[in-house]
């Protein structure tokens, strides 16, 4: 198992051009199962867990052709549907959350999807229930397989149907979403998820045919076609790592651009950065974040403590939470952080808590960070990543700390950023890989 040699304490300088984005490219390479003609897909990031689903569907029959270091295209023309009901997928779908994503286009498509129960982060329960719920509506039929853990469902025609989603899963929405395409008729989807993700997908299924309106709201108005095309897409850059960057830019003390950042598509992400005091600037599509010797938190009007809280898009995002988690620690002032939409997200504290940072975990859901102001730096020190964001969080908090840390468990920050380490060489880091 890798890890991560870190020293910190050194200030950084350079521009960063941000990865393809994890959670859209997800979903856009599902759909390519909704066509038999070619799809090319640009702007992929090089990461595990999008490795790992462009392996799947290369075992499912999907002709895949790279054509630059993140463009490919794909061609579903010449599928082996005996591979979903196989030993090698049962355990191939089970170690990527992603996979559940193939259910709805198949479904749609060839009237069956399996999947063995998805993995993914450990960071409390992800029900899967909004999916099945939703192709039932569509009229498939529901099975699972308690001693295998292992789901399909089964319908000869979909047709279209209202729909109130029990919550708005950005997945159990794009699963939907794919299944309805081609149904017969008209299918709505209200309290569906609207991230920039969904409108992604939407856009690339209307591209490839698809007839599709509402995009970017709650409610979505799917009326159902016959087939569709080819396309080509390309992915938006990933706002996670946008918000990384700012993150490893203020605890450096270092000044950074960021490139190509896709301002339109980033949301609350600015705002809450600015209520924390981090300073930067919007140069055309660019971020430029100056070298800050101090940031303060804002409080309220009534001179209340902040809170920052992550909610359902355009809320701000949970994925950040834990990186502004780790930016509050050297920050002047407190903020009460409340990760409301995941139970396990902020048990990474006891890390940051070793190195000295002054957070009290009042419950699974909510901590209180009392900034150092710089006054105290962090302590290096050994951990272990214990999913996507937190290890990431604990990267950026090992390079503003006095000493060597190490970090275990690397391939958790490897499935969601593209070779971390050299880009970070490359504004001056002292990082290094160890097996």
């Amino acid at each position: 198992m890798a890890s991560f040699k870190i020293e910190g304490g050194h200030k950084l300088n350079g521009t960063i051009t941000p990865q393809g984005a994890k959670n859209e490219v997800l979903q856009i390479l599902c759909a390519v199962l909704l066509t038999p003609e070619k799809v090319i897909v640009n702007n992929v990031p090089d990461i595990i867990d999008v490795n790992k689903l462009i392996f799947i569907l290369g075992e499912l029959g999907v002709k895949i052709e790279k054509l630059g270091s993140n463009s490919y295209s794909f061609q579903a023309d010449e599928l082996k549907l005996e591979y979903l009901e196989s030993e090698n997928f049962k355990r191939d779908g089970s170690s990527l959350r992603g996979s559940i994503m193939i259910v709805g286009p198949l479904l749609a498509r060839f009237g069956k999807g399996y999947i063995p129960r998805p993995g993914g982060d450990k960071i409390g329960r992800r029900r899967l229930d909004t999916h099945f719920e939703g192709f039932i509506r569509l009229g498939a039929k529901f099975r699972y397989n308690k001693e295998e853990h292992f789901y399909g469902v089964e319908a000869e025609e979909l047709f279209g149907t209202d729909m109130l989603l029990d919550e708005a899963s950005v997945t159990g929405t794009a699963n939907i979403l794919m299944a309805s395409v081609l149904a017969t008729g008209t299918t709505t989807i209200y309290n569906a998820a609207c991230e920039p993700y969904i409108q992604q997908l939407c856009k690339m299924l209307n591209s490839m045919g698809a007839n599709i309106t509402g995009v970017g709201s709650n409610l979505l108005v799917i009326n159902g076609v016959d087939s569709l095309g080819g396309c080509e897409h390309r992915v938006l850059p990933d706002m996670i790592e946008i918000g990384s960057w700012i993150g490893v830019a203020v605890m450096t003390k270092s000044e950074l651009t960021i490139k190509d950042v896709s301002w339109e598509n980033l949301g609350q992400i600015p705002n809450v950065f600015r209520k924390l005091g981090i300073q930067f600037e919007k140069r055309g599509d660019d971020i430029y974040i100056p070298e800050q010797d101090s940031y303060e938190i804002q409080n309220y009007i009534d001179g209340s403590v902040l809170t920052v809280a992550d909610a359902p898009w355009p809320g701000f995002t949970p994925d950040l939470l834990s990186i502004v988690l780790v930016i509050a620690t050297q920050a002047k002032g407190t903020v009460l952080i409340h990760q409301k939409m995941f139970e396990s997200r902020l048990f990474f504290v006891d890390k940051l808590i070793d190195m000295g940072a002054k957070v009290i975990l009042c419950d699974p859901h909510r901590a209180t960070v009392i900034g150092h102001n710089f006054q105290s730096a962090l302590k290096a020190t050994t951990m272990t990543s214990p999913d996507i964001r937190a290890g990431i969080s604990l990267l950026i908090a090992a390079l503003s700390a006095k000493g060597t840390s190490t970090i275990h468990n690397i391939e958790q920050i490897d499935r969601g950023y593209e070779n971390i380490e050299a880009r970070l060489k490359s504004i001056g880091a002292k990082i290094e890989r160890v097996a």
